[in-house]
């Protein structure tokens, strides 16, 4: 879509043009609230990066080297487990938004939550580790689909500049998730494994500050929740939420305090809710009596995306768990007598993703205007997720009984995940932007992580397959899952597409320019709420 006739969004100028339009070149070029928004999450994504390098590693540790003393696929699963959960989160915390705090707010108190986080993780006492991770998991929910929610209010809608705008900034977070590895990877394995952790927790504390002398910048977007609750409604929310709380911590502390809640039972619990409730909140939603039956098709055709979402994000998920194990036990790591620790090799998605996301940039600015390309990108977002798998399943092969491959398998494995992660990131989040009105924007982001939820508890089951079937085997099913589902979601892309249409562009419908970029009609006088002008 060309930027010489998008609307001008809610941000200090319009983007694309003049001294603070937004160019593809350099951040600098971008309003402010976009730099603020950029940097924050360059310090988010070097704690979470740095802390996913070392978890799985710090969780196969032996006790008397202070880590976890898990098993193998014990570990891999706390990792999947965690990602599950802090996805599902996402959910409640773009409700938080939505109902009662406001984007901005909630996105604040997300990134203090997470600091907390980070530190517990820090301490030399093993109870904090549970702690530590449940805190991380709440505080991603309460900032990543905020985060993402002020992009969008700020952007406006033009999903053109929107996709640019979010691959853009993985240049900037790439640079912190290509170093964290390196810094707290290295001082976590060779030092000791909480100093690692430390690390990330001030890398968050730093994000945290900033994101808060700098809030100003967004004058009043995002400032008050887009359907705030009444008051009869809130006294019913507060009790749900009071009962859930306290069945939830009278059956974690009957189960730890009787043993029947062990790791392994911890971790198939977070698995086995992660798959239920992206179902429920689906349905809640799509029942909702705000929606119209313009809203609720819309919602339909894109569930699509939401199960192409659950299974990419499955397989992304394998990088921190099964393919670190790999990387630990099959891969030849011998540089000219140097031990390269398996930490370092998760540097390489970002550092690709480093190098190429420009060039996505620009790409989704030229030609990534509009709904009608969103199927088919996911579905090559899947394909290529696909194929990384079928090389993977081929390495393993290569890599069975005490033999070691090179490292430059996991490398082009690593490429194509880069590859896959910058289409359907941007992709994703900037569309879900034109499905229901702008008062539901963080309920449907965090929908979004919620399936994505569904991906990490399915990926912690899955990855305990690797004790029961050979490594090969394993990653070639992952392949024909995912080539299956882009393959789908293709031959579908019409029918999609069609759904996703405002009542607009359907056939015979009478062109009033009321909805340009789609959405729900509704649209326009949120928008005028939360504008600053």
């Amino acid at each position: 879509m060309s930027t010489a006739r998008a609307e001008r969004g809610p941000g200090d100028g319009a983007l694309g043009t003049g001294p603070d339009g937004a160019g593809t070149g350099s951040v600098r070029s971008w309003p402010a609230w976009y730099r603020t928004l950029f940097m924050s999450d360059v310090w988010e994504r070097f704690g979470f990066f740095g802390m996913q390098a070392i978890l799985v590693l710090f969780a196969v540790a032996p006790r008397s080297e202070g880590g976890l003393g898990l098993a193998k696929a014990d570990a891999a699963a706390l990792f999947g487990a965690w990602i599950g959960l802090a996805f599902m989160l996402c959910l409640p915390g773009g409700w938080v938004a939505d109902r009662v705090l406001g984007p901005r707010r909630t996105l604040l108190i997300g990134a203090g939550v997470t600091t907390v986080g980070h530190f517990a993780l820090a301490t030399p006492w093993l109870w904090t580790t549970p702690l530590g991770l449940v805190l991380l998991a709440v505080g991603l929910g309460l900032y990543k689909p905020n985060h993402q929610a002020m992009l969008n209010l700020m952007f406006g809608k033009d999903s053109g500049r929107r996709e640019a705008g979010i691959s853009l900034m993985y240049v900037g977070i790439q640079v912190s998730a290509l170093l964290s590895p390196l810094i707290a990877g290295f001082l976590g394995e060779r030092v000791d494994w909480r100093l690692g952790f430390a690390v990330s927790g001030t890398a968050m504390l730093l994000g945290t500050v900033q994101l808060f002398i700098s809030r100003h910048q967004f004058k009043d977007v995002g400032g008050r929740p887009g359907r705030p609750l009444g008051a009869e409604e809130a006294r019913r929310a507060y009790r749900r939420i009071g009962i859930t709380a306290a069945v939830v911590l009278v059956l974690v502390t009957g189960g730890v305090v009787s043993g029947g809640l062990g790791p392994a039972g911890a971790i198939g619990l977070v698995g086995t809710v992660s798959i239920l409730a992206p179902v429920l909140a689906y349905t809640v939603l799509y029942r909702s009596k705000e929606l119209t039956a313009s809203d609720r098709r819309r919602l339909r055709s894109f569930l699509w995306i939401f199960l192409g979402s659950t299974l990419f994000w499955s397989m992304i998920a394998q990088d921190g768990s099964s393919l670190t194990l790999f990387a630990k036990e099959s891969t030849d790591r011998q540089v000219l007598g140097f031990d390269v620790p398996v930490s370092w090799l998760q540097s390489a998605t970002p550092l690709f993703i480093l190098v190429l996301a420009p060039v996505f940039a620009w790409a989704l600015l030229k030609y990534g205007g509009g709904r009608s390309g969103v199927p088919v990108k996911f579905s090559v977002g899947l394909g290529l997720t696909g194929v990384s798998f079928l090389i993977m399943a081929l390495a393993a092969a290569l890599a069975s009984g005490d033999k070691k491959v090179s490292p430059v398998w996991l490398l082009v494995v690593y490429l194509m995940h880069a590859c896959g992660e910058l289409i359907v990131a941007a992709v994703g989040i900037a569309a879900v932007a034109d499905v229901l009105p702008r008062k539901f924007i963080a309920h449907m982001l965090g929908l979004l992580w919620l399936f994505a939820a569904l991906g990490g508890g399915a990926g912690s089951g899955m990855v305990r397959l690797i004790d029961v079937i050979p490594e090969p085997l394993y990653y070639l099913m992952l392949a024909v899952m995912a080539l299956a589902a882009g393959g789908a979601l293709a031959l579908r892309r019409h029918a999609v597409v069609r759904g996703l249409a405002g009542d607009a562009e359907l056939p015979g419908a009478p062109d009033d320019g009321r909805r340009p970029e789609g959405g729900s009609g509704s649209d326009e006088s949120t928008l005028k709420e939360d504008s600053p002008a």
